[in-house]
């Protein structure tokens, strides 16, 4: 499908059309209500009940399994606030690497779900749904060992993009299938989820990617906020936030971009050096003034809001 990359193609060939042209101004957010945590990995800002909320990933410096989703509030209120604080009526989920996504006015958001299989430690990503925020209930998980589901309801189904690894995805890979109904989400079989076609297995694999956040453009096709990584110099990890464009109809996806780098964000303080360049990207919020600001985690520790040109309007 993405033939404009060719065989083996990857972070390399990515980075190279990007050479930090595409961000405007960073700046580092602050979140007060949860001690000495880190906050990272956060979502873009989305409206409950008139007020905007961002759900982020709560976590010690020293561990990786104590994580939880909180959700966070501009302080006083103020539009213009880089500091957020704990809201208190808001549930605490047991998730890594929260999401919201977009089906017809439901709150529907989920994140990374640990657990014990056998012993060993393992992940999937699970659903939540309520009316608030503080009355959400659990009801669905994709198959064991997938994170990065990500959903969308355009014209009256559901488009899920799915992140097989091993046999099929090798790192992972970026997976596309519908469904008619969020009604249906519950009873998805991990075979469907894994069998749903490749977008991008041109892709050199010894990389992966997966979706981020999934975006309705103008045009009726869809914007797709996603990372690919790598590593270098053994086990450090590179992460880069991309954007590409996808139509559901015809099942073609446009050249992806890298659209950020860590590189470009003042030094900062990773969890461990082998992270210092991860940036993760959480959500994007369209200006309509051909910017856009992106919300993503730096070095596994910070949350950053970066403004830079919007990746999507030379899609519509």
């Amino acid at each position: 499908m993405n033939d404009w990359m060719g065989e083996n193609a990857g972070v390399d060939y990515l980075l190279g059309e990007y050479k930090g042209k595409n961000v405007i101004k960073t700046e580092k957010l602050f979140f007060n209500g949860v001690g000495n945590k880190d906050v990272y990995n956060i979502t873009s800002p989305f409206r409950i009940n008139g007020i905007d909320h961002i759900a982020g990933r709560v976590e010690s410096r020293e561990s990786e399994t104590d994580s939880k989703t909180m959700f966070f509030v501009r302080e006083n209120g103020d539009q213009g606030s880089k500091n957020y604080i704990l809201d208190k009526n808001a549930q605490i989920l047991d998730l890594q690497d929260p999401f919201f996504c977009a089906t017809n006015d439901e709150i529907v958001l989920g994140g990374v779900e640990l657990f014990f299989d056998k012993g060993k430690l393992n992940y999937r990503t699970r659903f939540y749904k309520g009316p608030d925020l503080s009355r959400l209930e659990s009801f669905a998980c994709g198959p064991d060992g997938m994170k990065d589901i990500r959903l969308i309801s355009i014209r009256d189904e559901i488009c899920i993009f799915t992140r097989p690894q091993g046999p099929i995805g090798g790192r992972g890979r970026i997976g596309f299938m519908t469904i008619g109904s969020i009604d249906y989400l519950p009873r998805l079989k991990a075979e469907q989820y894994l069998s749903a076609p490749l977008l991008n297995n041109e892709i050199d694999r010894e990389a992966w990617l997966g979706a981020n956040q999934i975006l309705l453009l103008k045009n009726g096709t869809l914007g797709v906020l996603g990372h690919i990584a790598h590593f270098s110099e053994g086990s450090k990890k590179n992460y880069y936030p991309i954007a590409f464009q996808f139509n559901a109809q015809t099942k073609k996806a446009s050249k992806m971009e890298v659209i950020a780098r860590a590189q470009d964000l003042p030094g900062g303080n990773p969890k461990r050096k082998e992270l210092a360049n991860v940036l993760y990207p959480g959500g994007l919020a369209r200006l309509g003034n051909g910017e856009a600001k992106l919300y993503a985690g730096a070095r596994d520790s910070e949350a950053y809001e970066i403004t830079i040109k919007d990746p999507f309007l030379k899609y519509e």
